[in-house]
């Protein structure tokens, strides 16, 4: 037996009942970051790990909500906002990930940002990638919502090959310094 293998194990009921091992379990498969927000009379913004694309026709992407969060019941209103965040954002990242920051516009404040054009969700400024949203599904995952936006535009930075991504693994903030040469663009 290779002693680098993980050696599989069935999960006791006691594991699934303990969120900090599951927590922990998850954390070991590194998410890009970004900052989810809404906007109207009463702005909000919330870090979120659980983003990825789902379709390219029609383009459509997801991200994950915990029902107690208040972004949960924001983003049912219809239109939102996505901002992947670059590697020196991670500031901008525990920001809206912070619980004890102030509510509506204020949690705004100091945070570099633009409103989108389409639908007026702030946008952050720097991101790697923005997209603006129109809420097409939602889905039941368990103490979570799974919310498919379809995107209705996007920008990004220019310079894509200079910039790092932030990226969250095993509880800790890090960035991946990119690779030399240009980018696959094909499917496998």
């Amino acid at each position: 037996m290779n002693v680098n293998s993980v050696e599989p194990r069935e999960m006791t009921s006691a594991d699934m009942a303990d969120a900090a091992l599951l927590r922990r379990t998850f954390g070991t498969f590194g998410t890009g970051v970004t900052v989810v927000t809404v906007g109207g009379r009463t702005p909000h913004g919330m870090t979120a790990n659980s983003f990825t694309s789902v379709s390219l026709r029609p383009p459509l992407i997801l991200f994950c909500i915990d029902r107690q969060a208040i972004m949960h019941r924001r983003i049912r209103l219809g239109f939102f906002g996505v901002s992947v965040l670059a590697a020196h954002q991670e500031g901008v990242a525990r920001h809206f990930a912070d619980l004890q920051r102030p509510l509506g516009a204020k949690q705004f404040d100091g945070i570099a940002y633009e409103p989108g054009r389409l639908i007026g969700a702030p946008l952050i400024s720097g991101a790697l990638a923005r997209f603006e949203c129109e809420l097409w599904r939602t889905c039941d995952g368990g103490d979570h919502t799974i919310f498919i936006g379809r995107l209705l535009s996007l920008d990004w930075a220019s310079d894509l090959s200079a910039r790092e991504g932030l990226l969250f693994v095993q509880g800790r903030f890090r960035s991946l310094a990119p690779e030399t040469g240009a980018p696959e663009t094909g499917s496998a």
